[in-house]
């Protein structure tokens, strides 16, 4: 895909509709697939638009290997999943050499393809492999390739990693280390569903069985959604707001809040500005904008920011969680950097 340009001119209504309905039909089909879970669909779909890996954490049977695989069908994708397991090794998701004998005798060295090799990768239950199988995702992830026996091979287009991790409080668990869950443009709770959403499944799924998607985009559609995306247009006052939003995560920056400099060891990294600024293009996108606002940003900036915060012990012993934290940032940060009274807002 090509780098936006500058110069490029902005969306016009008119080719910016064909984008905008298409996701949202896609975000309508989920809803029905998985119920009461809109707004983690909403999200789960700007991550996609932004090209970005997504990981979600919650209890077992709350319906995310079922979300990611009618995301697969609904959009024409190859989906596979993976049951991450203590004993799982590297080559059981990259591949490896295998010794084949051909027609006439002759043996040959022939790669077989692992499971990495798709369009949407479900690494299931991710914290409970070994750091040694963690970190064969993370070439995959950030270069979209692997390398094996000193062979560096491409992975399809679009590849996107949706891992699921349990409670880190659980038995047998392995905590992603910082520098894996960076890669990761989301980290999104996914939560039990209410009695009202219980009883609808009880009285309208035997089994809890979901109903069979159609696929709604074709690669055409993708090649659309993407080129849409690349033409949102991010403005420099919603660019500053971005980048004072992630300077003030650092705990040694001198505008950061209090609540900052008390709980947080190390704050996020550049790459988490990189990743408001591409969410938010495609919360605009969803939205029917052509231009990303500081709304995009806020509704983004959580989803974002909430991995990415390296709390300290003092935070842990106080209760404190990193969505608290970002929270308070997004109240005490002002959109504008004018530094208004409290109570007013300034819209994009």
């Amino acid at each position: 895909m090509a780098e936006q340009k500058t110069t490029q001119a902005l969306l016009t209504p008119e080719e910016l509709e064909p984008a905008t309905s298409l996701a949202r039909r896609v975000l309508e089909a989920m809803d029905t697939i998985l119920l009461g879970q809109h707004e983690l669909h909403r999200m789960v779909l700007v991550g996609i638009l932004s090209r970005g890996h997504i990981l979600l954490e919650g209890m077992p049977g709350v319906g995310k290997t079922a979300m990611i695989n009618a995301l697969g069908q609904l959009m024409s994708l190859q989906f596979q999943r993976v049951q991450f397991t203590p004993d799982l090794m590297p080559g059981d998701i990259v591949g490896s050499s295998i010794l084949r004998e051909e027609d006439g005798g002759k043996r040959q060295m022939v790669f077989e393809p692992g499971p990495i090799f798709t369009n949407i990768l479900l690494a299931d239950e991710i914290n409970r492999a070994s750091p040694k199988t963690q970190s064969a995702m993370l070439e995959a992830m950030q270069e979209h390739r692997v390398t094996t026996l000193g062979t560096t091979r491409d992975l399809p287009f679009p590849f996107f990693v949706l891992a699921s991790q349990n409670p880190v409080d659980l038995e047998g668990t392995y905590p992603l280390p910082e520098a894996q869950l960076d890669r990761f443009l989301f980290k999104l709770q996914v939560g039990q569903p209410g009695p009202g959403v219980l009883e609808d499944i009880l009285t309208s799924r035997r089994r809890g069985q979901p109903p069979v998607p159609e696929a709604i985009v074709d690669p055409a559609g993708i090649e659309l959604l993407f080129s849409a995306m690349d033409r949102i247009f991010l403005p420099r006052p919603v660019a500053s707001y971005i980048a004072r939003l992630v300077s003030c995560t650092l705990p040694t920056d001198d505008a950061a809040p209090a609540d900052f400099k008390t709980y947080v060891s190390y704050g996020a990294s550049p790459r988490a500005a990189i990743a408001i600024g591409e969410s938010a293009r495609a919360n605009a996108l969803i939205a029917g904008r052509p231009t990303a606002g500081f709304e995009d940003v806020r509704a983004v900036a959580p989803a974002v920011l909430n991995h990415r915060i390296i709390l300290n012990h003092q935070a842990r012993f106080d209760n404190v969680d990193s969505l608290q934290l970002v929270a308070r940032l997004l109240d005490a940060v002002d959109a504008s950097g004018l530094d208004l009274p409290s109570g007013i807002e300034v819209s994009s």
